[in-house]
C-alpha cells in the first residue's frame, strides 16, 4: 500500500491534472467506478488503477479490480486514504482512479456512413459543457463528434467525468479546423451552424440528409469563417431575458431534433 505522498507514482500521477504533462507524458486520468468501467468496456489500455478501499462505493468495485488485476499489462496501486485524497480530481470519490495511454483520435479514422450524423464542437472551453455535449451525442446515437479549437481538452479530467465515460463510447475525432473543414467537403456532409443571429429556426433546416451541427465557444459563438463555410443557419427561439442558452444544452436541442426528424429510428 503506498502511503506515502512523495512516492513518484502519486507524483506523477498528481501532474496529470495539467494539459501539458498529459500532452508530454501521453497519459491521462480516468476517475470513478462507472467511467474506468466504460474504458475497459471500449477496450483503453489501462495501464495503472489506484484504489483505496475505504472509498469503493459501487458493488462493482472489486469486481472491476479483480478484472484488471488479472491483465498483467496493468498495474494495480493500492493507496492510503490521505493518499487517494491527494491525487483524486473530484469530491467524494469511489476510491477507483486509473491512468491510461492519451488516444491520438485522428481525423481519417472517423467513419462516415451513409446518412450520418456529425456533431462539431468548434471551440467549447468549459470541460462540463464538453462533457455534457458528448453524453448528449452518445444518446441521440450520433455517429461521431469531432473536436477542434486549442481550447479544448478532451482529456480533461472534468470532460470524462461530466460525460459519465462516453467519451470512450462516442466516436471521436481531434483535429484543426481547416483539417476538419477539408474532411467535410471531401464526404460531402452539409453543415448547420447553430447561431443566434440566423434568420431561420433550428426546426426549418433539413436534418434528415448526412450533416454536421456546428457549435461554437460558450462566450463568443461560432466564429466567421465556421459561418461562412456552412450551409444552412439556424437559432434556437428565446423568449426569455438571455440572449442565448449553454452550448450544451443547445447541442442537445440541436441532436435531439435531427433525431425526431430521423424518425427516431435506432431508439428506445
Amino acid at each position: 500500500v503506498i502511503t506515502s505522498l512523495q512516492n513518484a507514482r502519486v507524483k506523477q500521477v498528481v501532474r496529470l491534472r495539467r494539459r501539458r504533462h498529459r500532452e508530454s507524458d501521453g497519459l491521462f486520468l480516468i476517475e470513478g467506478y462507472r467511467e474506468i468501467q466504460c474504458a475497459v468496456d471500449a477496450r483503453v489500455g489501462v495501464k495503472a488503477l489506484f484504489t483505496c478501499e475505504q472509498f469503493y462505493s459501487h458493488s462493482g468495485s472489486r469486481t472491476l479490480v479483480h478484472q484488471l488485476a488479472g491483465n498483467a499489462d496493468v498495474s494495480i496501486e493500492p493507496v492510503s486514504p490521505e493518499v487517494f485524497a491527494k491525487i483524486s480530481v473530484r469530491e467524494n470519490s469511489d476510491g477507483l482512479l486509473a491512468v491510461a495511454p492519451s488516444p491520438a483520435w485522428p481525423m481519417n479514422d472517423m467513419q462516415v456512413p451513409p446518412n450520418s450524423l456529425f456533431l462539431i464542437s468548434t471551440a467549447t472551453e468549459k470541460p462540463g459543457n464538453l462533457g455534457t455535449i458528448l453524453r448528449s451525442a452518445d444518446a441521440a446515437g450520433v455517429d461521431g463528434v469531432v473536436v477542434c479549437g486549442s481550447g479544448t481538452d478532451v482529456l480533461n479530467p472534468n470532460v470524462v467525468r461530466a460525460s459519465l465515460g462516453t467519451v470512450f463510447s462516442v466516436p471521436v475525432a481531434q483535429a484543426d479546423a481547416d483539417s476538419v473543414r477539408s474532411w467535410i467537403k471531401h464526404h460531402a456532409i452539409r453543415t448547420i451552424a447553430a447561431t443566434p443571429d440566423a434568420d431561420r429556426l433550428y426546426t426549418e433546416a433539413d436534418m434528415v440528409r448526412p450533416c454536421a451541427i456546428l457549435m461554437g465557444s460558450e462566450h463568443a459563438g461560432l466564429d466567421v469563417e465556421w459561418l461562412n463555410s456552412a450551409d444552412d443557419q439556424v437559432r434556437l427561439p428565446s423568449v426569455g431575458q438571455a440572449d442565448s442558452i449553454n452550448v450544451a444544452m443547445a447541442a442537445t436541442v440541436m441532436l435531439f431534433e435531427a433525431r425526431r426528424q430521423r424518425g427516431s429510428q435506432s431508439m428506445g
